[in-house]
């Protein structure tokens, strides 16, 4: 899949790669709503492995929307995309899947300059627990909300979910290496379910400095192509 992006400015990385790929696994279908979906990554990836999924999208960066729009042409792959905020935006229906790669580094951490990376990166733009009050009310019922996020927020993850009235039924760790701590989290939350939490194995990215063998599967499954360049 070929996927332009910015030549300066926010990119995607492995955090994208291994949510598509956990999404995958769930066999998504029907319509799916991709939440700040910047050059489009997530969403693209699914409906290319999946052709009953009906894709829309939603980015409040208008220079995003560009990129994502070409990438959605240039892979031939049905698309509606939103530009607005998600929290305030007023839609028109209830989707079967809610997908996001949403911003989630902590609001104190140093924050860049560049207002870009700044909306796609820090948290304070997108916060917990208005961002599952909002999933709560566009999903249906019983249906999926699928999204990474840093895996120290984990708890706090678990506890605004249930404030919705939303569990965590699949959750995977990702670690950068087998000795360290996770540094993402995958998370799989239903609405309307009793399912108990399942703890799939821990994804490892890297086995010494080359990416790790599920890793690389991974992405020779996504097949991405970057293209930076200025729309």
């Amino acid at each position: 899949m070929v996927l332009y992006q910015p030549e300066s400015g926010y990119c995607f990385n492995s955090d994208s790669v291994f949510l598509y790929d956990f999404i995958d696994s769930f066999n998504p279908k029907d319509d799916m709503l991709d939440v700040g979906a910047g050059s489009g990554i997530v969403g693209l990836l699914c409906a290319k492995d999946n052709d009953k999924i009906k894709l829309e999208a939603i980015e409040k960066q208008e220079e995003f929307l560009k990129y994502a729009d070409k990438n959605a042409k240039e892979n031939k792959i049905e698309y509606k995309l939103y530009h607005g905020d998600f929290i305030e935006f007023k839609f028109d229906k209830k989707y079967d899947y809610i997908v996001s790669n949403p911003p989630f580094y902590h609001h104190k951490s140093t924050k860049s300059d560049n207002e870009m990376l700044f909306n796609a990166r820090y948290n304070i733009n997108l916060p917990l627990d208005k961002f599952f009050k909002k999933v709560s009310q566009v999903l249906k019922p019983k249906s999926h909300f699928i999204f990474c996020y840093d895996a120290l927020h984990f708890g706090e993850i678990c506890a605004e979910l249930a404030k919705v009235k939303m569990r965590v039924v699949d959750v995977q760790f990702v670690h950068p290496k087998i000795d360290r701590v996770a540094s993402i989290v995958l998370v799989h939350a239903r609405n309307g379910s009793n399912a108990l939490m399942k703890v799939h194995e821990p994804l490892i990215s890297f086995e010494g400095d080359e990416f790790s063998q599920k890793a690389k599967k991974i992405y020779e499954k996504a097949g991405t192509q970057s293209i930076k360049c200025q729309l």
